[in-house]
C-alpha cells in the first residue's frame, strides 16, 4: 500500500497536526514493529498505545493516529486527530480493500476455520495472487491489519473472521464485504456469551450480512442448525458441503492414515489427498473445494493444491517426540466438539505401544463448562487410550467422571502453572513405542509441553 498523509486525512475526514510531505507503506499497532514509512496506530486498551508513540517514531514511524480525547498531542511527528483510533484503523482498511478490490473469501466457524483458510489459500494460489490471514488475526484488530498488509496487486483475499460476542460477525462481514462467505461448523466455542448452540448459529449467520450483491454462502450442511437458518433466506445463493450425502458436495471412499486422508466427491472422479487426517479435516477440505469451484479452479488444480497445502502450526500435527515415540499436537485451541473428534481419531491410530492423552481446559464455556468438560469422557476408553493427563481447573469435572472409568493412577490432573511436573511425569511414563495426543485451549499453553517434548 502507499498512501500520502493528506490522502489519509481526507479518507478519515480528520485534521492533521504537524503537516509534512510524507507517505506510508505499512501500518502497525505495535511500536516495536514500526519501520520507515509506517503509520503507527495507538490503540486504547489496558496498555494504551499512545504511551509508545516515541518508541514508534524512534523505530521509523512517519505518521501516527491520535485519539482526540488524549491530551499532549506530540509535536515531533505528523499526526491525524481522530475520534477513535481503532475505528479509524478499520476505516482505512475498508478504503484500501475497495481500492485493491480483490475477490474476498471470508471464513468463520466454531472449529476448522484456520485449516479451511489454509486450504482455500493454497487452492486460490493456483489461479490468483492470493493473501491469507496470518495465524489467527481474525478479530476487529487483526482483520484490518491483514487487509492493510496485503500488496496492492492482490487478486484473492482469504480472510478468517472470528466471533466472541453477538454482532461481531455482522461488523466484520460488513468491513470485508465478502464475495464468498463460508461457515465450517457450529460447536460450543464462546457458549459463555451465547448460552446455546442455536444462538451461536444465529451469530455465525451474521457472516452473510456483508455479502456483496450476488455473493455466495458455503456452509456445512451436516449441521441442522445451519440448514434451518439458510432455509429462511429465500434469495441467498448457497452451496452445502459435508460428510452426509444430502449435501451439494460430499465425500466418499474416504481412506485415512495417521498422516493424511484421501477421498473422492460426488461431483467428480478426482481423488483428493490432504496432509492431515481425521474426517473433520476431510470436511474442511470439502469446504475449500466448494470455494475452489466458485473461483473456477479445476479439480486437478485443487487436488494438487491440497496435497501440498501449508498448514498453520499445531493443528492435528504429527511430530517425533524426544522420547522416541509420536506426538499428535492439536493445541492451537479447543472446545468439546473438537476435542471429541480428535480423541476419536487418535483412539483408532495403530500403535504397538500405549496411547496417552493430555487434555487442557476448554475456555469460554460459561455455565455449561462443567457438563461440557465431563462430556468428553464419551470419547475416552481405557482400552484405547490408556492414560489421561488433565491440565487446569475447568477440567476437574472430567477428572471426576474418569476416576470411575479408568484404573487407579491412570488419570492425573495438574495446575496450568505446574507444567514442569506434568512434563516430568510424561517423560517418565512414555516409551519409544507409545504415542501421545495433546489438546487444549490456547490459554493453557500446551504448546510449551510440545516444544519441550520435541527438543533434543
Amino acid at each position: 500500500m502507499k498512501l500520502k498523509l493528506n490522502e489519509m486525512a481526507t479518507i478519515l475526514n480528520a485534521p492533521i497536526q504537524n503537516k509534512a510531505d510524507v507517505f506510508i507503506t505499512n501500518t502497525t499497532f505495535d511500536s516495536r514493529q514500526a519501520t520507515q514509512n509506517s503509520l503507527f496506530v495507538p490503540l486504547v486498551a489496558d496498555n494504551d498505545g499512545h504511551n509508545y508513540i516515541a518508541s514508534a517514531k524512534k523505530n521509523g514511524a512517519s505518521v501516527a493516529l491520535w485519539q482526540a480525547d488524549h491530551p499532549d498531542v506530540p509535536t515531533d511527528i505528523p499526526v491525524i486527530i481522530v475520534p477513535d483510533t481503532l475505528a479509524a484503523y478499520q476505516q482505512l482498511a475498508n478504503y484500501y480493500l475497495n481500492q485493491v478490490n480483490p475477490k474476498v473469501v471470508a471464513v468463520s466457524g466454531s472449529n476448522g476455520k484456520t485449516t479451511t483458510k489454509d486450504f482455500i489459500a493454497a487452492i486460490g494460489q493456483k489461479k490468483y495472487r492470493t493473501v491469507k490471514t496470518p495465524a489467527n488475526f481474525n478479530n476487529e484488530i487483526g482483520v484490518p491489519q491483514t487487509i492493510l498488509s496485503m500488496p496492492n496487486d492482490t487478486e484473492l483475499l482469504v480472510i478468517e473472521i472470528g466471533m466472541d460476542h453477538p454482532g461481531d460477525l455482522d461488523f466484520l462481514s460488513k468491513l470485508v464485504e465478502p464475495d464468498i462467505a463460508l461457515l465450517t461448523m457450529i460447536g460450543e466455542a464462546h457458549i459463555e456469551f451465547f448460552k446455546t448452540r442455536a444462538r451461536i448459529a444465529d451469530g455465525k449467520m451474521e457472516i452473510i450480512n456483508g455479502l456483496k450483491k450476488n455473493g455466495h454462502l458455503v456452509f456445512n450442511g451436516d449441521e441442522p442448525l445451519l440448514n434451518e437458518r439458510v432455509a429462511q433466506h429465500a434469495t441467498l445463493n448457497y452451496d452445502s458441503f459435508g460428510l452426509i450425502n444430502s449435501n451439494d458436495l460430499f465425500a466418499s471412499e474416504i481412506e485415512m492414515t495417521p498422516l493424511q486422508a484421501s477421498f473422492v466427491t460426488n461431483q467428480s472422479t478426482q481423488r483428493f489427498t490432504i496432509p492431515l487426517t481425521g474426517k473433520y479435516n476431510v470436511a474442511n477440505a470439502l469446504a475449500a473445494i466448494s470455494v475452489g469451484h466458485l473461483l473456477n479452479i479445476t479439480d486437478e488444480q485443487i487436488a494438487a493444491a491440497l496435497l501440498d497445502a501449508p498448514i498453520t502450526e499445531n493443528r492435528t500435527e504429527w511430530l517425533v517426540g524426544n522420547f522416541g515415540g509420536k506426538i499428535l499436537s492439536d493445541v492451537y485451541n479447543s472446545n468439546p466438539t473438537a476435542a471429541k473428534e480428535v480423541l476419536n481419531f487418535f483412539a483408532e491410530v495403530p500403535t504397538t505401544g500405549h496411547r496417552f492423552a493430555v487434555i487442557g481446559d476448554m475456555l469460554q464455556l460459561g455455565e455449561a463448562s462443567a457438563a461440557l468438560h465431563a462430556s468428553v469422557a464419551d470419547s475416552l476408553d481405557p482400552d484405547k487410550i490408556q492414560r489421561v493427563y488433565l491440565v487446569g481447573e475447568e477440567i476437574a469435572p472430567l477428572e471426576d467422571v474418569l476416576r470411575d472409568i479408568y484404573p487407579a493412577g491412570s488419570v492425573k490432573r495438574y495446575a496450568i502453572d505446574d507444567q514442569e511436573t506434568l512434563l516430568k511425569d510424561l517423560l517418565n511414563d512414555l516409551s519409544a513405542n507409545d504415542m501421545i495426543m495433546l489438546k487444549g485451549s490456547h490459554g493453557v499453553h500446551l504448546e510449551n509441553i510440545v516444544k519441550q517434548m520435541t527438543t533434543n
